[in-house]
Parts: structure tokens; sequence; C-alpha cells
């Protein structure tokens, strides 16, 4: 069963046959709200909110723990993660969708593992590639099948928010070698790794970046709605044509 966990513009899937809903426990605290389970295109789905159903928990305040928890508790195979993300590449335009293939992460002061020493043992994992190869191929390949362009070679800049970024900050990602900033994409990635979960993300471009383009003097966020509403359906399409072949 593959999991999607929503981000801003994807409060609900729309194409998921729900069949019931579950508010899940976790020593961790609790999720962002109930896990819909449901399915598409005959297969198994599972749905959560990462920022709850009205869209009210920001994204330092996310509780990715027991998120990832719950979905692991239910025995998910896998986890796409959908979020937007403001570009810092001339070439990643609003509207366009996005499969990052590496992270930077700025975020501070968020849980961040489940390894907290609590049970007296030190455990690390390989974060070499933090999304899952074989997940990201069968998105790839499933946005190729659907007509759906998206660019798979994306440095993402996860930051703490829930303010956007200034200009200067903006250039400094971009000398580290970032080319999408978003606010969630960390620790979501890492944890679902030591959970061995294969996770993989796809974003759409939502703006420009600070200082960039059209957002040079400033980000208007009347825009960023309807960039998304116009271009999550893209992303459904994607994990439609996903789940419905399995790539």
């Amino acid at each position: 069963m593959l999991a999607v966990i929503g981000g801003s513009g994807l409060s609900q899937l729309a194409n998921l046959d729900v069949s019931h809903r579950e508010v899940l426990r976790t020593p961790y605290g609790e999720p962002s709200g109930a896990v819909i389970f449901g399915e598409i295109c005959g297969q198994a789905v599972a749905f959560l909110p990462r920022h709850g159903y009205g869209h009210t928990i920001p994204p330092h305040e996310v509780n990715y723990r027991a998120n990832l928890w719950a979905l692991s508790q239910r025995g998910v195979s896998g986890i796409i993660s959908v979020a937007s993300v403001g570009s810092i590449r001339a070439d990643l335009k609003p509207g366009g969708v996005v499969i990052p293939h590496q992270i930077i992460d700025y975020t501070w002061g968020r849980k961040s593992t489940f390894h907290d020493g609590r049970d007296g043992t030190v455990t690390h994992i390989d974060f070499t590639e933090p999304y899952d190869r074989a997940l990201r191929a069968r998105l790839i390949a499933a946005a190729k099948v659907a007509g759906i362009a998206v660019s798979d070679v994306a440095v993402y800049a996860a930051t703490q928010g829930p303010r956007l970024e200034t200009a200067a900050e903006i250039d400094r990602f971009e000398r580290d070698g970032a080319d999408v900033v978003g606010m969630t994409g960390m620790p979501e990635a890492a944890l679902a790794r030591e959970l061995a979960l294969p996770y993989a993300a796809i974003s759409v471009v939502a703006n420009f970046a600070a200082g960039r383009a059209d957002s040079r003097e400033g980000i208007s966020f009347e825009s960023i709605e309807t960039v998304l509403h116009e271009s999550m359906g893209h992303v459904r399409t994607i994990i439609e044509e996903l789940v419905r072949h399995g790539h």
C-alpha cells in the first residue's frame, strides 16, 4: 500500500476512492490528522495531510515523527511526499513539476530522529541518496507515460519557515548548489530512511524564490494559490499513473 503525504495545495486526494479514516496513536504524539484509506484504480492508497485538514499546522510544528511512525505501523510500502516549492533556478518556472534528487538541510530544532539515545544506543543511517532510487524512477516513468514534463535533477533546500526567505538567503542557497526551496522536506526524508520506508518527493513550483524573476521585489501569495490550484492536478495524474501500472 502506497502512502501519499500531502502538503500545501494538496490537502486532499481528489482521485482517492475513500473507504475509511483512522485516528492513529503513536509513541511520539498525534499525527497531523486522521489517515484516510481508500483506492486509486483499484489499488490501496493511504493519504495524510502534512499540515492538517484545515491547513493549520506550520512547517516547523509538524509532528514528522508521529506522521511517519503512524504510516509505518499501518504497513505502507512506500511514501510519496507532495509539496510546493520556490524556484531558485531560472528554468524551473512556476507551475512546473520537480522530482528532486538531493537535499540540503537548513532546518533547526525539529525532532529529527527516532534514535535519540534514550534506549542507550547510537544509530546512524546512510543518507548519501536521501530519496529512494527505485521509487524516484517509478515516479519519473509514471510522469513520462502521463505525458507530463518533470525536472528530475534538482537539489531541495529545506528551510525552517514559516517565513519565506530573504533574497540574500536564496543567493546563499544557490551558491550551496540548491535549485528549489521548501520547508517540509526535512526531517521527513530522514525519518522515512530510519524506518526503512522507500520515500520520494514530487513538488510543484509555486513561485520564483525571493529576489528572482517576478519575485525580485516581493512574492505574490495570490499568484501562488492560482498556480497550485492549476498544477496539483498534474501531481494527482502522476500518482494515479504510478499506482495504476506500478511502473
